[in-house]
Formats: C-alpha cells, structure tokens, sequence
C-alpha cells in the first residue's frame, strides 16, 4: 500500500519532473518561430523551400519520438524492477538502433530527393535550393535525434532537468547563431541548417559524457538479449511512431474541409493552430514527464501510486486547460484585431478562439491518455486512442458541424470532437488499467 507520505509528495514529485521540461519545450517552439523568422527575410524562394522540408521532418520526428517513447517506458520499468545493469545496456542499445534507424532514414531521403520534390509538387527553379539546404539539414536532422535519444535516456531515469536545461540552451544558441550565419556569413538558407549543426554538436557533446559518467549507457550488448530486447523495444515503437504520424495527416484532411469555406478562413485557421501550440504546452511537457514516474512504478508493481498519479494529472489538465480556454474566450476580440488586419480573417479567428481552445481540457486528457499508456506498456491501446480520436471523435463531427452550421458549426464540431475524444481516451485507459491489475493478480 502506498504510504501518506508518498501521497502528499505526489504533486511535488510532478512538478519538479514537469517544469524543466515545458521550459524546455517552449524553447523548442521559440527557436522554430525564430528560424522561419530569419529565413523569411531572405524571401519568398528559401520559405517555400523550408516549407518542403516539413512533411520530411514530421517522419524523421515520427521515428526519434516512437523510440524515445519506447526508451522511457522500457528503462524506466526496468529501473523499477531493480535492475539498473540491464536499464544501462538498454540505454547504449536504444542509442545505438536511434543511431542507424535515423541515418539510414536521412540517407533514404538524399538519394530520393528529387522524385520526393516532384511528388510534393516543388518548382524546378526551387530545386537547386532545396538541394543546397537538404544535406546541411539532414546532418541536423541526425543531430537533433541523437540529442533526443540522450533526453530520453535521461528522463528514463528520472532527470528532466538535464534535458530542460539543454533544450533552452541549444534553442537560445540556435537562435543566436542564425543571424551570424544566414546573414554575416553570407549563407542563406543553408546557414540556417549549419546553425543548427553547431548547436546539436554542442549538445551532443554536452549530453552523452554526463550519461557516460553517471553510467546510464554501456555498450557491451552481446551480453544482452537481444532478440527480446529489440522485439520489446519494437512492440511500443511500431504503434508510437505510427500515432506520431496521424494529427499531420489528420491537420491536412482539416484543412481541406476548411479550405472550403475560403482562404479567410483557411489563414484564421492556421493562425488558430499556431496558438493551441502554447495552449497545450503543459500538457506535452506533462507527456515527457509523467512516463519515467509511471514505468518505474509499474517496475515496482505499485499499481496504486500510478492511479493516483493519473487521477491528480487529470485533474490538473482538466483545470488548467478549462482556465486557458477562458483566458482565449476573454481575449479572443483583442487577439484577432492583433495578429490579422484583415477584418474577416480576424473575425473567423475571433470565432475560432470563442470555441475551439474550451476543449482543449479533453484534448489534453487524450493526450495524457497516450503517454500513459505507453508507459503502461499498452502501446495498441495508445495507438486506438491516438486513431479514434482523429478519425472517430475529431475529423467526423469537423465535417458535420461544417454541414449543419456553417464555418460556425465546423468549429463547434472541433470543440465537441475535442471534448468526446478527452472522455474516450480515459474510459480506454481504464479499461486497460483494470486488464493491467488482473494480470497482476493472477501472476
């Protein structure tokens, strides 16, 4: 049974694992925003040229993430169990399969650059471009999955501030470079890419001595088993990486239906979007630390700590996101008169921020749900909820709202789809929790 005391601390626990990790995050998005910045003002050719680099960099992110999810789940749960050995030789085998997965995937894209171009439609005058870019930032690209696979390693046994720390600072550093290399140097695009190099290679250098000298990585792997270890690393990767995927596609088949209303609201839409970025950044940095505290209380068998544990995430989510909501509702005529100067943009944006941001209460409970049950080891059920959610909750009442009512309905759609999706995804997770606890009895 779980004490009082490691009760009370549960909240505490959860906020010294959470903090350096949004921190972290919202650095992420500010070096991102700054980069499009930067590369903006060299034009309309190098922005169209980044932009066709997206859709690669969403499945290279697809994979670093799938096995980073796996990494944490997998280690920590070992840590759990009390064997830290194993955990360490897991930790050199995730970094090791990250390594050649990404660069084989980076290679794939070189050589198939130019029918990948044609397939996404890129001008032939931006081809020269797009080529001088992709080899710098395919180098980053690596990197940067490198540095994750080092975080992940870290929030495995439990340390988020290392990661925090070096996700603020390789942001600040990247954003400091950019100028210096797009614009002094004389680089354009391309130096934006070696911007990042620079600043991956820092972190790099940064982040594997200290998991090296804390001992979280070993390398003799012929003394793992390493055909189960690789089939128990695949089993939560496979589902991860194909549930990364789904909200781009999901984003596109939104934007279609929303294209059909015009391009005001195409543009208020994506403005939309841009924001539920800093809307939920709680909640993805709640998804980074909460999977290290629930595997290595499921390694210990302590069921009844991670029911707490969710039950007190929920309740934060539901509360945070429900006040987010209404800051939007109270701002929403300020926050469209600011970011657009067109008055029916701004108008549809002002509609957008009226409705959709209250349901990002049950959008956060979904996307806890997953993590959670990643951490589980329920990696299909993270999966169905990540699907349903899209395909089931989302997407069909987009479409329908949209029928009924209008550019109005379509929103009250998103906010209804978000709000089913929230109360779905925590009846899956205790469905889940409850086949969890009788396996267990039975063991």
């Amino acid at each position: 049974m779980t004490t009082q005391t490691s009760a009370t601390s549960l909240p505490r626990q959860l906020f010294s694992m959470t903090w350096p990790m949004l921190f972290g995050v919202l650095s992420l998005m500010t070096f991102q925003l700054a980069d499009s910045i930067f590369i903006g003002q060299l034009g309309r050719d190098p922005l169209a040229a980044l932009g066709f680099t997206l859709p690669m960099q969403q499945l290279i992110i697809g994979l670093q993430v799938g096995l980073g999810i796996a990494t944490t789940a997998i280690i920590s749960r070992t840590l759990g169990a009390g064997d830290p050995l194993r955990a360490e030789r897991l930790g050199g085998l995730v970094v090791t399969v990250g390594a050649v997965l990404v660069l084989v995937l980076c290679l794939l894209l070189w050589l198939l650059r130019n029918p990948i171009m044609t397939l996404l439609g890129a001008d032939a005058a931006l081809l020269p471009l797009i080529h001088s870019y992709w080899i710098p930032w395919l180098v980053a690209a690596w990197l940067g999955a490198m540095m994750y696979f080092g975080y992940s390693v870290c929030r495995s046994h439990g340390n988020t501030r290392l990661p925090g720390y070096l996700m603020v600072f390789t942001s600040l550093l990247n954003i400091a470079l950019d100028p210096l290399f797009i614009f002094v140097f004389d680089w354009g695009l391309p130096g934006a890419a070696l911007a990042t190099i620079a600043a991956f290679s820092i972190g790099c250098l940064m982040v594997y001595p200290k998991l090296l000298g804390w001992q979280w990585l070993r390398f003799d792997l012929v003394k793992l088993e390493l055909a189960p270890a690789l089939k128990q690393l695949g089993g939560i990767m496979a589902p991860a990486m194909v549930s990364q995927l789904m909200p781009p596609l999901s984003a596109m088949l939104a934007t279609a239906l929303v294209a059909g209303f015009g391009s005001a609201a195409v543009a208020a839409w994506g403005l939309g979007t841009r924001l539920d970025f800093f809307s939920i950044v709680v909640v993805l940095a709640l998804t980074m630390s909460l999977p290290p505290m629930i595997g290595r209380l499921l390694g210990a068998g302590d069921i009844d700590t991670i029911r707490q544990l969710v039950r007190l995430s929920v309740r934060f989510v539901v509360a945070w996101q429900l006040a987010i909501g209404l800051l939007w509702l109270a701002a929403s005529g300020l926050v469209a008169q600011w970011f657009s100067a067109d008055m029916t943009v701004s108008d549809v944006l002002e509609d957008y921020l009226v409705r959709v941001p209250l349901s990002y209460c049950g959008l956060g409970v979904c996307m806890l749900m997953v993590s959670i049950c990643n951490a589980l080891g329920m990696a299909m059920r993270a999966l169905m909820v990540s699907t349903l959610r899209l395909f089931l909750c989302f997407l069909p009442l987009l479409w329908l709202g949209g029928e009924l009512a209008g550019l109005t309905g379509l929103m009250t759609g998103a906010l209804l789809g978000n709000l089913g999706a929230g109360v779905m995804a925590y009846s899956f997770y205790r469905q889940g929790m409850q086949a969890l606890v009788l396996r267990s009895a039975e063991a």
